[in-house]
């Protein structure tokens, strides 16, 4: 079993930044991968960003320059850097770990940025 832990969420004015961390502990894998996804009310839960474990990345085109996903393999953390925050992008988010096998789920992080 893996355990995701999540934290640095909180509330900004737009145009702020907010840096997420998730640290997974228990059963890791050589083979993996981290995501970031959001969900806000009434809408579906989508992909912001991915890495795999040899550090390719791929972005939503809607935060594409402004989020920067990287990942600390010795911690096995990932964290989500998130610049020039927009209204928008408030949502709860979470973090993802994928093995060859399984997923498992972060438990949400609010982020709440105001006009």
């Amino acid at each position: 079993q893996v355990q995701l832990v999540e934290s640095g969420g909180g509330l900004v004015q737009a145009g702020g930044s907010l840096r997420l961390s998730c640290a997974a502990s228990g059963s890791t894998f050589s083979i993996n991968a981290f995501g970031w996804y959001r969900q806000a009310p009434g809408k579906q839960r989508e992909l912001v960003a991915t890495i795999s474990s040899d550090g390719i990345t791929r972005y939503a085109a809607s935060v594409k320059g402004r989020f920067t996903i990287s990942r600390d393999n010795a911690n096995n953390t990932v964290y989500l850097q998130m610049n020039s925050l927009k209204p928008e992008d408030t949502a709860v988010y979470y973090c993802k770990y994928s093995s060859w096998t399984k997923e498992y789920w972060g438990q949400g992080t609010q982020v709440t940025v105001s006009s």
